[in-house]
C-alpha cells in the first residue's frame, strides 16, 4: 500500500480462505488502488482494518463491500439455491468493528442435499455474468476447492464443491508423496494418461496415490512425471463425480492460469470445449455488479 493515503469512495474485499484482496474505488468506478495479503485461517475481520486502513477517511463511514468469508459466525445468513443474482443483496455487517467503515457482506450460498456451501463464489459468478450476459449452463471455478455451478436465467440451480487442490497441497506439501512431486513442472503426457485411468475407475484412486511414489522409488521416475500423475488422478476424480455438470453442458472455466490450462486439457479429453475467462478480478467485477445494483434500487450506498 503506498504511503500517501488513498481516500476512496467505496472498498471492494475479497476475503479467500488464504488470501485477502482489497480495491479502493473511485465514484465513477476506477481503482485508485489495490492490496492483497496472504492470511492464515484464524485469522479473523480484525485485520480489515490493517489491510484497508489507508483508504478510510472523512467524517461519513467509507462503505465496504465483502464476500467470501470475512463474515465469519456473525455474517450474513447463507440463502438457499436456486437463487437469482438479483438477490445477492449485501447485508450490513451485525458487528461494525470499526467506526470509520460501513461493512456490508454478500451471502453466500447453500444447498441442503447434497449439502455443500460457496464462500465468494456466487459473486464471481455474478461478476462472469456481467462479462457473458446471458449465459446458460456451468461454471467451473477452480482453486482449493474448486466449485462447479449450474448456471440458468440469471440463476444459480445447484453447485458442487471438491475439495481437489487442498488434497493436492497437502499431499504434494505434507504426505510422503512430496519428495517424488516437488517442484512445479509437469509432464502432459504423464498428466493425461492419469486422468484417463483415474477417470475410468475412479475407486481405486488411494491405491493409486501410493503407486506414484512406489514407482518413483523403484523405477527412478522423475518429478514432473511423478506429480503430473497426481494432478491427473485427482482431477480425473473430480470429473468422474460432477459428470453431470460437465457432460453435454456449456462449461466456462474461471481461475488462475495454471489450474484453468490443467480443467480445459482434463475436460478436452472428454470431448468438452471449454471457455475460458480470465479469473483475476471476477470477484472485484461482480462486486462492483452488486454495489451497482443496490445503489440503483435505492439501497445505502
Amino acid at each position: 500500500m503506498s504511503a500517501t493515503p488513498t481516500y476512496a469512495d467505496w472498498i471492494a474485499v475479497d476475503w479467500g480462505s488464504s488470501t485477502a484482496r482489497a480495491w479502493a474505488i473511485a465514484a465513477d468506478g476506477t481503482i485508485l488502488a489495490e492490496a492483497m495479503r496472504p492470511i492464515a485461517p484464524a485469522v479473523g475481520r480484525a485485520m480489515l482494518t490493517d489491510l484497508i486502513g489507508d483508504w478510510l477517511g472523512g467524517t461519513v463511514p467509507t462503505p465496504v463491500l465483502a464476500c467470501g468469508l470475512c463474515g465469519g459466525t456473525d455474517g450474513a445468513p447463507y440463502l438457499s439455491v436456486p437463487v437469482k443474482l438479483a438477490a445477492l443483496c449485501p447485508q450490513p455487517a451485525p458487528i461494525q468493528s470499526d467506526c470509520r467503515l460501513a461493512l456490508a457482506l454478500v451471502p453466500g450460498l447453500s444447498q441442503t442435499q447434497p449439502p455443500d456451501l460457496t464462500a465468494g463464489e456466487e459473486t464471481r459468478v455474478a461478476g462472469l455474468l456481467a462479462r457473458l450476459p446471458g449465459f446458460d449452463g456451468v461454471v467451473c471455478l477452480p482453486g482449493a476447492q474448486t466449485r462447479w455451478l449450474q448456471i440458468s436465467a440469471e440463476e444459480i440451480i445447484s453447485f458442487q464443491t471438491c475439495m481437489t487442490g487442498e488434497i493436492f497441497g497437502l499431499l504434494a506439501g505434507q504426505a510422503s508423496l512430496r519428495p517424488v512431486v516437488d517442484g512445479t513442472a509437469l509432464d502432459t503426457a504423464a498428466f493425461d494418461a492419469a486422468l484417463a485411468d483415474s477417470l475410468t475407475d475412479p475407486r481405486r484412486l488411494a491405491q493409486r496415490l501410493f503407486a506414484i511414489r512406489a514407482d518413483a522409488v523403484l523405477n527412478g521416475t522423475v518429478n514432473p512425471v511423478s506429480r503430473a500423475r497426481l494432478s491427473g488422478a485427482l482431477i480425473g476424480a473430480e470429473l468422474a463425480a460432477t459428470r453431470p455438470y460437465w457432460l453435454g453442458q456449456d462449461v466456462v472455466v474461471a481461475g488462475t492460469p495454471v489450474l484453468t490450462e490443467l480443467y480445459v486439457r482434463a475436460l478436452s479429453q472428454q470431448g468438452v470445449r471449454a471457455r475460458v475467462i480470465d479469473g483475476t478480478r471476477l470477484a472485484l467485477a461482480g462486486l462492483a455488479r452488486i454495489r451497482a445494483a443496490q445503489i440503483k434500487a435505492g439501497g445505502k450506498p
